[in-house]
């Protein structure tokens, strides 16, 4: 067969289709997101979507599994957090057909509010896992993981990383099978989980550990590479190629791909091979914590570190003590924070609130979390999805009972948060008569995981038509009767939308509504701004913070190449020294 170059999401989608997959689900987020980007050109042979969140996902793909046939589902790692409940539930269970669960882990939160190491969810749960590290196994694992979850009734974690993920390499590729599905039948006893079944469930999820044990013993998916006997290493994924790189050619290897349960009878035939073992692993001593226990002697985090991303560098410094060769280099380019883009939809409302000293703003996760940086410095909290409409709740609770009725909260999200975990909040505030005023900021897409539908857009993950869903309708179901719609580039309009909605003797919900520029399916409006002679280089304009304005030798200068004419700065030049041009 062919061999072409991949990234380790592509991989995984190739390998789901080789496998026979039929039904795969997920929710988008960095490093997994290109996972199910790639599932469309396989339409004809399997069923793709977006869900509203990772715990739809999973379980709208264990429902397949139910059905009998392959299943997958994607997230990253703290998604995982989202879809807990059925993972764990689906592990007492067990499958029908073989039911995967991706979980793309973020060493160094390159785009994460932590660096969880989710190998602790497989053990948690008492599930399979399996973990590749180069883009060839990313598609062979994957249905080895099928075949594993079948041969013994569990889901499989299918965990990777940043740098698996979106590493490339050569993959060659193969044909898809097509597994026989067999005709569904009712089985009370195995997937409906009353406490009777499963108090009789956890029994048989021992032994098939234990069973799976014994046989990763003999898989070819741990295998020795024994080439001395002085060091040996143990390792996985990523790690395992850094390791590769670091330690001496006549290192022996133990390289596993199934890392739970770990096979330690075969780990202790392998330490018994070699004088000096190093337990070689990212984030956590996951796998050194068990082997130490089992009373083999090894080396690991004593050496390296359970904080952020490993590297050849990073690794040779801790295990060898040799430093990186420094290099001076002149840098003339300052160094800038991500902002918002030129043009975002989401700044005319930041800086709106930014102003008020009285107000507290608890935000999400998205694009809008940038509205925390200076010189917006409009958000007090950001903790998770969803957060943002309940962590308002909290504190309006807490000014309440500490008598601050001064302070005037907001809670923050975006159109897809919203869907993801928003509308629960919502509920709750109209529920528990919550002095919050719930804002989405509506861009019509998932902006930060890189434009992926949600059930406001429209469109479908393969691109179909969708029923797109209206974020009004639905918080005045929830019972919000004064729903406010403002488009948030019209700074007049915004603040009195603000106003209003404080104001409001009924329960007041603002939408803030406008497409992201960056949507390619619309057409856009793009204009350009330039700076009058009329400027006193008050700064002013700088107080929105977009990057296409700068103020050099007392002027302000605007970036041709990234202005987009939204006049957000001309609204709050008070001099009128900016203006759009015709």
């Amino acid at each position: 067969m062919a061999k072409v170059l991949l990234s380790g999401n592509e991989a995984i989608a190739r390998g789901a289709y080789e496998a026979g997959v039929k039904v795969a689900s997920a929710y988008p987020g960095t490093p997994s997101t290109e996972i199910f980007e790639n599932l469309p050109q396989y339409k004809d042979a399997l069923y793709a979507e977006w869900a509203p969140n990772e715990k739809v996902a999973t379980e709208v793909a264990y429902g397949a599994s139910i059905a009998g046939v392959r299943s997958l589902t994607a997230m990253k790692h703290v998604g995982v957090n989202v879809a807990a409940d059925p993972i764990f539930t689906a592990a007492y269970n067990g499958v029908g057909g073989g039911f995967i669960i991706v979980s793309a882990d973020d060493p160094s939160m390159h785009s994460s509010q932590n660096e969880q190491d989710n190998r602790h969810y497989a053990r948690a749960a008492k599930m399979a896992m399996v973990e590749p590290s180069d883009s060839q196994e990313c598609k062979d694992f994957m249905a080895a993981a099928c075949e594993i979850s079948e041969k013994f009734d569990t889901p499989v974690l299918f965990r990777t990383t940043t740098r698996v993920a979106h590493s490339k390499s050569l993959v060659e590729l193969g044909e898809r099978t097509e597994p026989e599905v067999p005709v569904y039948k009712r089985n009370v006893r195995k997937f409906v989980c009353t406490p009777a079944h499963a108090y009789l469930n956890h029994p048989k999820v021992e032994e098939n550990l234990k069973a799976l044990e014994e046989w990763a013993c003999q898989s070819p998916l741990n295998r020795m590479e024994m080439k001395g006997t002085k060091v040996g290493v143990i390792s996985a994924s990523i790690a395992y190629q850094y390791a590769k790189e670091v330690f001496p050619e006549d290192t022996s290897f133990l390289k596993l791909g199934i890392t739970n349960p770990l096979p330690m009878d075969l780990i202790k035939k392998f330490a018994a091979k070699v004088e000096k073992l190093y337990v070689i692993e990212e984030l956590d001593p996951f796998m050194e914590e068990q082997i130490k226990a089992a009373g083999i002697d090894c080396v690991g985090k004593d050496l390296t570190t359970p904080l952020y991303e490993m590297n050849p560098e990073r690794l040779r410094e801790q295990i060898f003590g040799v430093k990186p060769e420094a290099t001076q280099v002149e840098v003339s380019a300052v160094s800038r924070p991500p902002v918002l883009c030129p043009g975002c939809p989401h700044r005319g409302f930041f800086y709106t609130v930014g102003r008020h000293k009285d107000f507290v703003v608890a935000g999400d996760i998205g694009c809008y979390t940038l509205g925390a940086a200076p010189p917006l410095n409009a958000l007090d909290s950001v903790v998770c999805m969803g957060g943002g409409f309940s962590v308002a709740m909290g504190l309006a609770k807490a000014f309440e009972a500490t008598g601050q009725k001064d302070k005037k909260v907001f809670g923050v999200l975006g159109d897809s948060t919203f869907f993801h975990s928003g509308i629960t909040g919502a509920v709750e505030i109209m529920y528990n008569q919550g002095n919050v005023i719930p804002v989405v900021l509506d861009n019509h897409i998932t902006g930060m995981t890189g434009h992926q539908d949600n059930p406001g857009s429209g469109y479908s993950l393969e691109g179909e038509i969708a029923e797109a869903l209206k974020i009004e309708d639905i918080l005045q179901a929830c019972g919000f009767k004064n729903v406010i719609i403002v488009d948030p580039q019209d700074l007049a309009a915004m603040e009195q939308a603000v106003k209003d909605a404080l104001a409001s003797q009924e329960k007041a919900a603002i939408i803030t509504r406008r497409p992201c520029l960056l949507i390619k399916r619309m057409k856009h409006e793009i204009g350009m701004c330039h700076v009058t002679d009329s400027c006193i280089g008050c700064k002013m304009c700088l107080s929105v913070g977009c990057p296409a304005i700068s103020v050099n030798d007392g002027q302000a200068k605007i970036d041709r190449n990234q202005c987009v004419g939204c006049t957000v700065c001309a609204q709050v030049c008070p001099m009128g020294a900016i203006e759009k041009e015709a």
